[in-house]
């Protein structure tokens, strides 16, 4: 469509890339032409043979991957729909799914894909992410046996990918290496050093530090490295439905060691993991990956941990990539979990390489002031989150701060004008559905969220311990309750989060 010179439509030049102008269309913005909605409401539809009646963006991508990530839905079918502007990477991870699901393995199906647009619709799993299962699962270090179980289930069904699978996999698609080899193991190295020492005003002698990267390397490359490494195999890339794994994000796959992956979700920051704990799940993974080799133990072991402390370093080179560099402070909340693995570390195990200068800027590291005052990430906040009716206003801030958001949703479609709801509440599954449909509600709630994570995050680095959102509305039935609603399951898998959720014109309780 043409426009003229000087109309302010953005054309899709101006937005760039496919991923950019999904999230500049589900940020309010003009549509032109064909939206990246577009391409995926047409893959949907050439799918199941009907249109998509909601789209809404999926909670829980928070910047590191680069992917846009939505559902897309009717009465009868749903789909999430990815928006990635890496083809290589599209490529590597259809292959790769399509591969796992001819040898039985729980991942998603892709329905449809349009590689020229960057889209793909795949197979919906739903919200709950192990990480999620465990975080609201457990009291400190005690963790119910449900979430133990789910865990087992994951490391038992680990080998199956990396054996079985791994056999007759396509490596020439891996991307952007087909081997966990030396210039893979390079590339992480020097993304710990240069974004994490570096920018967390570590110390270290750089040729020194070198040497000991080349000692580390060439005792890493010792190990038997013919299997499949999915690479990021860790607790929120693990979907459970119905009390069953499913798995996700492998399209940074590519031919190593098996140690690297048991060691990634065994020392996932976040996940805090119990030692005993580890130790359990360690042994069970290896019970189940005997009965695909022929497993010599201590062979294995003799090597564990120096993956152990490789992906560490890369996912603390990440944090600080995206934390220190990026300035986007919720990645620097994983660094006090990081720490207390490298403290447990640093005690309880000898690599059988000598690695001072390394093992020198760990212990600052440990001792370090700066990363020691993250460790306020990890102490609780409590966020209250609210429903209320104007007509008798917010709910007081009992804890003395004096702070925190106030939204008022008067403006967003009512559903108690209708007969049919009026006796209903924000929590009853008809106004959900709804409020889910209506696109002014989703995206004052997606606006309500940005502004909220933010705060949450920051608060969390800044060891504030409380925070108030409340939603308010005509009557605190309908449009608060949901809203609150929401926002309360979205907060509620959050480390160091504790939500309290009160209707001040129903009940309140605390999650």
């Amino acid at each position: 469509m043409a426009q003229s010179k000087d109309s302010a439509i953005p054309t899709e030049k101006d937005v760039g890339t496919p991923a950019t102008r999904l999230r500049f269309w589900l940020d309010g913005g003009v549509i032109y032409n064909q939206s990246p909605m577009d391409v995926l409401k047409k893959l949907f539809e050439q799918h199941f043979h009907s249109a998509p009646s909601l789209v809404r963006p999926v909670q829980g991508d928070l910047g590191g991957s680069g992917r846009t990530i939505v559902r897309l839905r009717n009465d009868d079918c749903t789909a999430i729909g990815v928006l990635h502007d890496v083809r290589e990477e599209n490529i590597a991870f259809i292959e790769f799914s399509k591969h796992f699901r001819r040898h039985g393995l729980p991942v998603p199906e892709i329905y449809a894909e349009d590689l020229s647009q960057g889209a793909y619709i795949e197979e919906d799993f739903g919200d709950t992410t192990l990480f999620e299962y465990l975080s609201q699962r457990r009291a400190g270090a005690e963790i119910a046996p449900e979430v133990v179980t789910a865990y087992r289930k994951a490391v038992e069904a680990l080998p199956r990918f990396q054996v079985e699978a791994g056999r007759d996999l396509n490596y020439k698609v891996c991307y952007p290496r087909a081997s966990f080899d030396r210039q893979s193991i390079a590339w992480d190295l020097n993304y710990f050093k240069y974004y994490f020492l570096r920018l967390a005003g570590i110390p270290f002698n750089e040729q020194a530090l070198e040497e000991d990267f080349s000692r580390l390397t060439k005792f890493l490359l010792s190990a038997d490295r013919s299997y499949f490494l999915y690479r990021d195999f860790q607790s929120r890339n693990i979907m459970l439905r119905d009390g069953q794994p499913y798995f996700l994000d492998y399209q940074g796959g590519r031919k190593g060691a098996l140690q690297y992956d048991i060691a990634s979700i065994l020392f996932d920051g976040k996940a805090d993991l119990p030692p005993e704990l580890r130790q359990q799940l360690l042994d069970h993974y290896l019970d189940s990956l005997s009965g695909f080799i022929g497993l010599d133990r201590a062979a294995f072991l003799h090597h564990y941990y120096a993956y152990v402390y490789v992906r560490m370093m890369q996912a603390l080179g990440a944090y600080g990539f995206r934390g220190f560099y990026e300035r986007k402070p919720h990645f620097l909340q994983s660094v006090p979990y990081a720490l207390k693995n490298l403290r447990w570390l640093l005690h309880n195990v000898t690599l059988p390489v000598a690695l001072p200068t390394l093992t020198d800027a760990f212990t600052s590291m440990v001792g370090s002031e700066k990363l020691r005052s993250m460790a306020r990430v990890a102490e609780e906040l409590t966020v209250m989150v609210s429903s209320f009716s104007f007509h008798r206003g917010p709910l007081p801030d009992d804890s003395g701060n004096g702070g925190g958001f106030v939204f008022d949703a008067r403006s967003l479609p009512n559903p108690g004008r209708e007969e049919r709801f009026k006796t209903l509440s924000g929590k009853d599954a008809a106004v959900i559905e709804y409020l889910s449909q209506q696109e002014g509600v989703q995206q004052f709630l997606a606006n309500a969220m940005a502004l909220v994570e933010a705060s949450v995050s920051n608060y969390q680095l800044r060891g504030f311990q409380h925070l108030m959102v409340s939603f308010g509305c005509t009557g605190g039935q309908h449009r608060s309750v949901y809203l609150a609603e929401q926002v309360a399951k979205r907060l509620g898998g959050r480390p160091g989060v504790r939500v309290v959720l009160q209707h001040r014109e129903q009940e309140m309780w605390v999650r």
